[in-house]
């Protein structure tokens, strides 16, 4: 990713503003994942009921710790062989984790992604909003156009690029049981 891209995708999110960013599979939302106010913006152009829950996305699994107990999964090493990759999984979230993330749930689904533009924005700015760029109901975007066509200038900072591969989007997975919850 271009160096000014990152630069100003970063700058959008430490100011408290909502990114479209490409993913391994489509486009994703995000935003710094304590800002409320940020998160309701995503929820809204989504139009996703805050009780669902987000995920988290990060460049390494210490990034995550911060926000999820590792401590509760049997088979961790599963989990760590997975990443960086296409897979979330849902772990316990950390008490401290606020209900705008996690919805009703009291875990939290997190990923370490693989794809070079997640990982420049994790590294500079830690674990990030990730939730697919479509409003309910509509197709993901795999084009910055489609992103826009979707959202228009309610998303402050759209990275350019496409979707290359034709990925589905990535495969969630339940971390105390390994079940898979939706694949990919």
């Amino acid at each position: 990713m271009n160096s000014l891209h990152l630069k100003r995708a970063v700058k959008t999110c430490q100011s408290g503003g909502v990114i479209a960013y490409p993913t391994e599979a489509v486009f994703g939302l995000g935003c710094l994942p304590l800002n409320e106010h940020s998160v309701e913006r995503i929820l809204i152009l989504k139009q996703r009921s805050v009780s669902k829950g987000l995920i988290l996305v990060a460049a390494t699994i210490k990034q995550l710790e911060t926000y999820v107990d590792f401590s509760e999964i049997k088979s961790l090493q599963t989990i760590y062989d997975s990443w960086p990759g296409p897979v979330t999984w849902i772990i316990p979230a950390k008490s401290t984790v606020p209900s705008w993330l996690t919805g009703e749930h009291e875990t939290l689904a997190v990923r370490v992604s693989s794809h070079s533009t997640v990982r420049a924005l994790c590294s500079e700015l830690g674990p990030i909003v990730s939730t697919s760029a479509n409003p309910n109901s509509a197709i993901p975007a795999k084009t910055n156009q489609q992103v826009r066509s979707y959202f228009g200038t309610k998303v402050d900072y759209v990275i350019p690029a496409n979707i290359t591969n034709v990925m589905n989007p990535s495969e969630i997975r339940d971390g105390l049981t390994g079940n898979i919850v939706r694949s990919s």
